[in-house]
């Protein structure tokens, strides 16, 4: 048994050596001229240098813009609560709201990607948020933020789910996964990033009137400051070359192979008539498909490299076949699967984000409850502290003048607080790799949702501010892994022709969760101390026992 275990490695080894050489080959000398290449050996052959480079920036500031539209309300909360007169139920529509654009705009966003090209789509979607979120930095009451903060949603979901897309389709195989791995860190940099900001801006004393009645606070210009990301991505995206995969998919190979000599022509400085790749294999999509097969076919036409105009096809055409595509999703197996993974995205996302989004509130008020009653011990549970926070934004509306005569001033406490969970759970991520490949995606799932579930009920027992932040941190690191892998698992689960479609669902229903339990969040607090981390860890807890009915992914039947 060991002798054929070390066969089958030297065997997988020779493979990736074999890949590998092929690869370089394919880089360096070329496909002949009369053997049209197809996208994978095109990619390669353009090499990897000062171009991805230059995606690397585009990553960092496209993933903070997403970050920046979905998780900076919950930092001018407690400073903006007097200037725009907020109960608590209002903090948590304005926690929700960008979910609800994300949510509406998912599917219009991924027609138009597919139909109109990915540059154009990170283009105009960067531009339109930032537009969104400047239209917020300048609001002056809840209703316009409100509304501005739901544009931004819808705009910034376009970006956001393309920029997966385009980088993957702008590497070769070798660097993809090691991409979007990248992209995950920036994601959760990016969460570490947004208290430092807040430290940096909302401890100025920064109050003006412009215009003669435009009131402008320091949590305005934390917003201004917040747009600049999605700005310079829009910017940069300009300068950016079509994804040469979407190209080529359309039947613009002419254009695609210019994109790639453009690539080759970046990284490594040479002229683009040096490009080792003089022609690409058209991809046609066929219209007639196999009898019980929903998905279009892609063939390689041989030496036939010359673009050839695609069959136009009407709006109605295009829903028509994506409903045929979307057939096996309604028919077992596939049906109660998909229902079981949603279910749990639902949940998780309830949870993680509810913490997350209201957690910089909890920080505020405990901060702001330990300095007032320090002579008193300024010590506290969760419990007082909740009951602490309903009466001061209740005694904000009802005695505002009185309330809010002097500028708002928050601990710096809090900043730390928040700033020590967002760093715990970018080490987690860090190490999320090989936690799952030592114990397995199907265990940490399961151990991972159901410690969070403890962990999250655990917060009604804390008794001040650092075990808030010790089992804050614990909770977003444990969770945050496991959403990570519930994701990889998902994909893992379908079949590739629906790989995309599923995960795509599963990120609505995750936003419908996070919007959900944004709204109820604030509702159940007002309710009682226990109802709120209840909820949190019934959702948890819920979702660990659904995990225990999915599949091993390893032993997947979809490829």
């Amino acid at each position: 048994m060991a002798k054929e275990n070390n066969e089958s490695a030297y065997r997988e080894k020779a493979k990736d050596i074999q890949a590998d050489l092929d690869s370089t080959a394919v880089a360096t000398i070329g496909s002949p001229e009369d053997a049209p290449a197809d996208f994978d050996k095109a990619i390669v052959a353009s090499g990897f240098g000062r171009f991805n480079l230059i995606l690397l920036i585009v990553a960092v500031s496209a993933t903070c813009a997403a970050m920046f539209e979905s998780n900076t309300m919950s930092y001018i909360l407690p400073i903006a609560e007097c200037d725009l007169h907020l109960t608590l139920t209002d903090k948590g529509v304005l926690n929700a709201c960008a979910y609800a654009g994300m949510i509406i705009s998912a599917i219009p966003w991924g027609y138009l990607s597919d139909t109109k090209g990915r540059r154009k789509i990170l283009v105009y979607g960067n531009f339109l948020t930032c537009i969104c979120v400047l239209g917020s930095a300048l609001s002056q009451n809840f209703i316009m933020l409100v509304t501005f903060k739901f544009l931004g949603g819808l705009m910034v979901n376009g970006s956001a789910a393309v920029l997966y897309t385009y980088l993957t389709e702008m590497h070769g195989p070798k660097y993809r996964c090691q991409v979007l791995m990248v992209v995950g860190m920036i994601t959760s940099a990016s969460t570490l990033l947004l208290p430092m900001l807040a430290w940096g801006i909302f401890s100025r004393p920064w109050d003006y009137v412009l215009f003669g009645g435009l009131d402008i606070h320091s949590w305005q210009i934390f917003l201004l400051v917040c747009a600049f990301p999605s700005l310079i991505s829009g910017l940069v995206m300009y300068a950016m070359p079509e994804s040469p995969k979407f190209l080529m998919s359309q039947g613009r190979n002419k254009e695609a192979l210019e994109m790639l000599q453009r690539i080759y022509h970046i990284n490594t400085g040479k002229p683009k008539d040096t490009y080792p790749i003089k022609s690409l294999v058209l991809e046609v999509p066929s219209r007639d498909a196999h009898e019980d097969e929903v998905i279009y076919t892609i063939e390689k036409s041989g030496d036939n490299t010359e673009p050839v105009k695609r069959q136009s096809r009407t709006l109605l055409e295009s829903l028509r076949a994506g409903m045929l595509q979307m057939k096996p999703m309604f028919h077992k197996p596939l049906l109660g699967l998909a229902l079981h993974c949603y279910t749990m995205q639902f949940c998780i996302f309830l949870g993680v984000n509810t913490i997350r989004l209201w957690l910089p509130q909890l920080f505020a008020s405990m901060a702001e409850y330990e300095a007032q009653y320090a002579d008193e011990g300024g010590s506290a549970t969760m419990c007082t502290i909740l009951e602490y926070s309903v009466n001061k934004t209740t005694e904000t509306l009802t005695n505002h003048e009185n309330v809010c005569a002097g500028p708002k001033i928050v601990s710096m406490d809090m900043y730390i607080n928040n700033i020590i969970v967002a760093f715990c759970g970018l080490v987690g991520f860090s190490f999320a790799g090989a936690i799952v490949k030592l114990i397995g995606a199907k265990r940490l799932i399961t151990y991972g949702l159901l410690v969070s579930g403890f962990l999250g009920i655990g917060l009604y027992w804390s008794i001040n501010s650092l075990t808030t932040v010790a089992i804050s941190s614990a909770f977003g690191t444990v969770s945050g892994v496991a959403i990570a892998s519930v994701m990889s698992a998902v994909i893992a689960l379908f079949p590739t022709q629906l790989r995309s479609l599923v995960v795509a669902i599963a990120m609505m229903f995750g936003r419908l969760g996070a919007l959900s339990g944004n709204i109820l969040f604030p509702v159940f607090i007002q309710i009682g101390c226990v109802p709120p981390f209840v909820m949190v860890a019934s959702v948890m807890l819920l979702a660990a026992l659904l995990s225990i009915f999915i599949p091993n992914p390893k032993k997947a039947a979809f490829t």
